[in-house]
């Protein structure tokens, strides 16, 4: 009997342009989905205390920022041409109604709050976020109860999306950290945690 050959399995990448378009056309309704680097990625559910700490933080940031920028909780970000990420933070500039024709293209700062999702933040967002030039990353670790903060974006041919932050340090209460773009604030690790 003659065995057949296996063919390769074949896939398709998505653009931004044509995920946005499904969007609107509500062929995802109810789904949690992000496209990160051309494939559509299901996102985790959401616990209590994710959700809790998202809230949180996104009033301590728009605090720290103050006028001219604001904190989008769980909202798109179209990084480029086949990645439009929802971050769990992200500061932009302007208002609410300055996005209302377009997502906004970059943030002052990304925040990522992980528990089982840490390995798809640290590996695949943090290359991807990188590459777009997003200058100042934080993932809140709820699994080791941390912040850690990504800064110096790139190159680099081994990570994800050939990009990666030079610079990761790793924060505990009590220390402070001041996003890049608001150097007048101080903002307490505890205050980003649970």
């Amino acid at each position: 009997m003659a065995s057949a050959v296996e063919q390769p399995l074949k896939t398709r990448r998505w653009r931004r342009v044509e995920y946005e378009r499904l969007v609107d056309l509500g062929i995802f309704m109810g789904e949690r989905l992000e496209l990160l680097g051309g494939l559509l990625v299901v996102r985790e559910p959401q616990g209590s205390p994710h959700a809790a700490i998202v809230g949180q933080i996104g009033q301590v940031l728009r605090s720290a920022f103050g006028a001219g920028r604001h904190p989008r909780l769980q909202a798109p970000l179209a990084l480029d041409e086949d990645s439009e990420p929802e971050p769990d933070i992200a500061v932009v500039a302007g208002t609410y109604r300055d996005y209302v024709d377009a997502h906004p293209r970059t943030a002052a700062l990304v925040v990522e709050v992980a528990d089982s999702s840490l390995r798809l933040d640290r590996r695949l967002k943090s290359g991807l976020y990188a590459r777009a030039g997003i200058r100042d990353y934080w993932i809140v670790n709820l699994v080791d109860r941390v912040l850690e903060v990504h800064r110096d974006p790139q190159p680099a041919a081994d990570a994800a999306y050939g990009w990666a932050y030079r610079s990761i340090e790793a924060l505990r209460p009590p220390a402070a950290v001041t996003p890049l773009a608001a150097p007048g604030a101080r903002i307490p690790v505890a205050d980003l945690l649970p």
